[in-house]
């Protein structure tokens, strides 16, 4: 299906109103090519707050929503298309990224962590991060040592995924400038969650009611980053302005009707 998008020709357009229209085109469902110029260009006009004052209108080929937003402070009624399994996914998958706690196994000997001083501090700090992702430090000392030193005494443990060390090196590498507290993830783990996420969510091919639909919208006010699900695939785009409907204003045209029938006479 070939989506056409509505392009504004009034003359002297404000300035504010022609970025807006250049984002979107940006943003447009068109856009095959240039997804993190759509995505940078969705994350500039929409706020978290945004997906909540979205009205769900329908479903599209069993596989995409269709929402419109409007804000009439900005003079903005603009249709834009969901995908719903990518959608669902992401807000799984970031919902697994926070609240997830890994299982860990304790190690037969406590193995001693040979981490810079930099390190170590960033360690301590997130201990309870660190047994979150099913790594579990400990300060303890060595014979003839007078300050313990941090010490692995579990790791953690999945069905499908083997961690080592170089997760946890990982992990306290992401922490370097974030705050003390914030959930990290290494790559391994994120791989895990995406697999589980894309599972559980909502597939391509399930009608869903309209209740269904308003919760997948609302959602993505929730998530740190909504424009594309844990594989890239893109979230959202937009399809038209509809301010050029109700600008519509076709050309009056007059019939005659007795001339119209005076050819069969």
């Amino acid at each position: 299906m070939h989506l056409e998008r509505a392009k504004h020709t009034t003359p002297g357009l404000p300035s504010a109103a022609t970025q807006v229209r250049d984002a979107l085109d940006a943003a447009n469902v068109e856009n095959v090519e240039d997804n993190a110029k759509a995505s940078a260009a969705l994350s500039r006009l929409i706020s978290k707050t945004d997906f909540n004052k979205m009205r769900a209108v329908g479903q599209f080929n069993l596989g995409f929503i269709l929402t419109r937003w409007q804000k009439s402070e900005a003079g903005l009624d603009d249709l834009f298309i969901i995908d719903q399994h990518a959608a669902d996914e992401k807000y799984n998958f970031e919902t697994l990224q926070q609240t997830t706690v890994i299982e860990s196994q304790k190690l037969f000997r406590p193995e001693r962590l040979e981490l810079t001083a930099a390190d170590e501090i960033l360690a301590v700090e997130n201990m309870d991060i660190l047994k979150r992702n099913g790594f579990e430090v400990v300060r303890q000392g060595d014979d003839g040592e007078e300050e313990g030193r941090l010490h692995l005494v579990a790791q953690p443990m999945s069905k499908d995924t083997v961690f080592d060390m170089k997760d946890l090196e990982e992990l306290i590498h992401l922490m370097h400038d974030r705050p003390a507290g914030t959930m990290v993830r290494c790559s391994k783990a994120r791989a895990m969650f995406a697999m589980r996420a894309c599972r559980k969510s909502v597939m391509i091919g399930k009608a869903l009611s309209a209740n269904r639909m308003t919760s997948i919208v609302q959602h993505m006010s929730t998530m740190d980053q909504p424009w594309n699900c844990p594989h890239g695939r893109p979230t959202m785009r937009h399809v038209s302005d509809l301010t050029c409907f109700a600008r519509y204003n076709p050309l009056p045209r007059t019939i005659d009707w007795a001339a119209f029938g005076a050819g069969g006479v």
